[in-house]
């Protein structure tokens, strides 16, 4: 198989790296950051099926914890150009079992790491959809501990000696000396020790598992093959890739599988027809010419290219997998061409042209529903606490005559009913132009509102299965027409992070909105409640005299007269 992902580099203080951001973001964990005071966490991502620490037989117990392990590992770090951590992303063959993906990288950890006296915190992800892009991220400390657990020096200082054996002396009156290393743990060859170590492990997993694919680390130059390799994608490249936005990196990578499969396709036809490649060749562009200008305007021809691309993406699967394969494109597509036979749709431009006025329409049929549906919502809000103010009245009012503060808030305590019946009110209060509104004009209103969304969601719902095939059919033909408008840079859209932190922000204000809101109506209430109590305790000239923030009440002079609850 090509040459899976494998990097390895350092964590660093002075790039603005921290290993406990690293730590939390690889675990999917919220890790409190004690160097910089901040809470790492990264809630956005998906797919960590596993985290697991390895520690050392002299390692303390309580560095199990990823909080108090990549903390202390930093804290030992004074200078502020340290090296934190290890970093190694690696990928996981995706023809081994899932359940088998922790044992691998378990097993590969304790013989390559955990038995050199490092640390290893790993963690595997499987992002949607699963099988599809599994790997591990490594982390692993910098230092060597003795014995007790303590952090050992990275490097130690030697003195120089002469050939007679003794110290050398500087004429500064200082003995000659350089730094050594305790640990070779930076040394270079252990990249490719590691890298190597870690093919065998996967071969053998496969093997074990009866697969005939073999994993080979070396790049395509070691291997001989007059082979383009392709550039990293990434994790947000192919996100971008699956939604159908196609991006630099993506089109640079088909670009180069072009390439590949053509020089592969070159070099078969020079060593099989040497004598007829310049007529072969000329004839080749002139059919690809006339293919194009076929492809180029009707969609038929594309769907058919579409079936062949895939043909081709499937032909190191076995033969029943190809078959069953080919047979599902052909069901697909007959059932495509003959929904576009039904809407009279010919060319690509035809297509674009329906897409965008069925767009339209369901947007139209969508921003017609939403205010009715949220008419319905509060309709229903108002039946409810309707309910709830008549069912909980009586023992609101007993609650009302209580007139001691602790035997009043042991009632509420006891008697979720005062709860229910505040919170009905205060919904109530929300929506004050309904107060007069009877319960049948209500109900009537929300039968007519129910009947026009129902009326409504049935041409939403035709409209929207006519985008779900439409979609899919312009997905088939941009696949099939490279270098069209589509394989060019989409337009910056905005982050993915920056979308979901807007959706939280509008959230957030909205519940602020309501507390506010429902902060007011109870403060009214308590206020309103405080001067009737104050009123018949003690007379109506102490009605300016409630100290609401003090519960009591004062007489002129400021002494206290008697609690308000």
């Amino acid at each position: 198989m090509p040459c899976p992902h494998n990097e390895i580099s350092i964590v660093q203080r002075s790039q603005r790296q921290s290993a406990v951001a690293a730590a939390a973001y690889q675990s999917g964990e919220k890790l409190f950051c004690e160097y910089g005071l901040q809470v790492k966490h990264y809630p956005e991502k998906r797919g960590i099926v596993h985290n697991e620490i390895l520690l050392p037989a002299n390692a303390p117990r309580s560095y199990a914890d990823r909080n108090t392990l990549w903390n202390a590992a930093e804290a030992v770090e004074k200078q502020w150009n340290s090296q934190l951590a290890r970093r190694w992303v690696l990928t996981i063959p995706r023809e081994i079992p899932p359940d088998q993906y922790a044992v691998l990288v378990r097993e590969f950890c304790e013989q390559q790491f955990v038995s050199k006296g490092m640390i290893a915190d790993f963690a595997i992800h499987d992002p949607h959809p699963p099988g599809h892009n599994p790997h591990a991220h490594v982390m692993l400390t910098m230092r060597a501990m003795d014995e007790r657990g303590k952090w050992l020096p990275k490097s130690r200082k030697v003195y120089d000696l002469d050939v007679k054996g003794e110290r050398i002396k500087l004429p500064s009156g200082r003995w000659k000396s350089h730094k050594e290393d305790t640990v070779d743990w930076n040394d270079r060859k252990y990249c490719e020790i590691w890298r190597h170590e870690w093919e065998i492990i996967q071969n053998r997993y496969l093997e074990a598992n009866n697969r005939p694919e073999r994993v080979d680390l070396r790049s395509y130059a070691r291997q001989g093959l007059d082979t383009v390799p392709t550039v990293h994608e990434g994790a947000a490249v192919r996100q971008m890739e699956k939604r159908g936005i196609q991006t630099n990196i993506g089109n640079l990578n088909r670009e180069i599988r072009a390439a590949n499969r053509l020089m592969k396709s070159i070099r078969q036809l020079i060593q099989n027809l040497k004598g007829w490649i310049t007529e072969l060749g000329e004839k080749r562009k002139e059919l690809l010419a006339q293919k194009a200008a076929e492809e180029a305007t009707l969609l038929p021809n594309l769907l058919m290219k579409y079936m062949e691309i895939r043909k081709e993406e499937r032909k190191d699967w076995t033969r029943a997998g190809q078959n069953r394969g080919t047979s599902q494109d052909l069901k697909a597509v007959s059932e495509a061409l003959s929904y576009l036979r039904q809407k009279g749709l010919s060319t690509v431009e035809d297509l674009e042209a329906f897409l965008e006025s069925s767009g339209k329409s369901a947007a139209d049929y969508r921003n017609q529903m939403k205010p009715k549906e949220a008419r319905s919502k509060v309709i229903d809000g108002i039946l409810a606490s309707r309910t709830d103010c008549k069912e909980c009245k009586p023992v609101y009012e007993k609650y009302q005559k209580i007139f001691f503060k602790k035997t009043k808030e042991k009632f509420k305590q006891e008697h979720p009913e005062v709860a229910r019946y505040e919170k009905a009110a205060a919904y109530l209060a929300k929506h004050p132009d309904d107060k007069d509104s009877t319960q049948n004009e209500l109900q009537e209103e929300q039968e007519k509102l129910l009947s026009e969304i129902a009326e409504l969601k049935e041409p939403l719902t035709e409209v929207q299965a006519d985008l779900k095939k439409l979609r899919d059919i312009r997905y088939w033909v941009r696949k099939a027409t490279p270098g069209t408008e589509e394989s060019k840079e989409p337009p910056k859209k905005q982050l993915i992070k920056e979308v979901l932190q807007d959706k939280a922000d509008e959230k957030k204000a909205q519940r602020t909105m309501q507390a506010v809101s429902q902060t007011d109506c109870a403060e009214k209430y308590q206020y309103e409640n405080s001067e009737r109590v104050c009123i018949r305790a003690f007379g109506s000239k102490w009605r300016r005299k409630i100290d609401i923030d003090e519960n009591i009440v004062r007489d002129d002079a400021g002494r206290c007269r008697g609690s308000i609850f």
